[in-house]
């Protein structure tokens, strides 16, 4: 049995939100383990549930805090996760940095959507074969 990968997803837009949803369950088998627009409440869903997420993908400018403090937790919570930084603001700097901080990779959300859209793709577990 194929499980789906669990999505922690954390962006403070909600037409943001609903648009990664649609494009998710477009890409594969995913599910959102939760969804969540603050620092804050990010740091506090990771501690509560660690290990429950399959892929985070993380946006650095929040309403409330910002999504670098929320890599390293990330990473702490769930060292076999994938931590995505999908935001407005990756340079290559900015790439550099989230990826010292346990990213595991980082897009931009203006210029890398297909290698981003292909990134997740390639998590979702394969679809379930008939036998022949």
């Amino acid at each position: 049995m194929r499980l789906p990968v669990e999505v922690l997803l954390i962006e403070d837009l909600k037409n943001i939100q609903s648009a990664m949803a649609q494009m998710l369950q477009g890409l594969g088998d995913f599910q959102l383990a939760a969804t969540i627009a603050t620092e804050a409440e990010a740091l506090a869903w990771l501690e509560q549930n660690c290990g429950r997420w399959d892929l985070a993908i993380v946006d650095l400018v929040l309403d409330q805090g910002s999504g670098m403090g929320v890599i390293s937790r990330c990473r702490r919570t769930s060292p076999e996760g994938k931590v995505v930084v999908f935001s407005n603001f990756v340079s290559p700097g900015i790439r550099a940095h989230c990826m010292r901080l346990g990213a595991d990779a980082a897009f931009d959300k203006n210029t890398e959507l297909r290698a981003f859209a292909d990134y997740c793709a390639a998590l979702s577990p394969p679809s379930a074969q008939p036998v022949s």
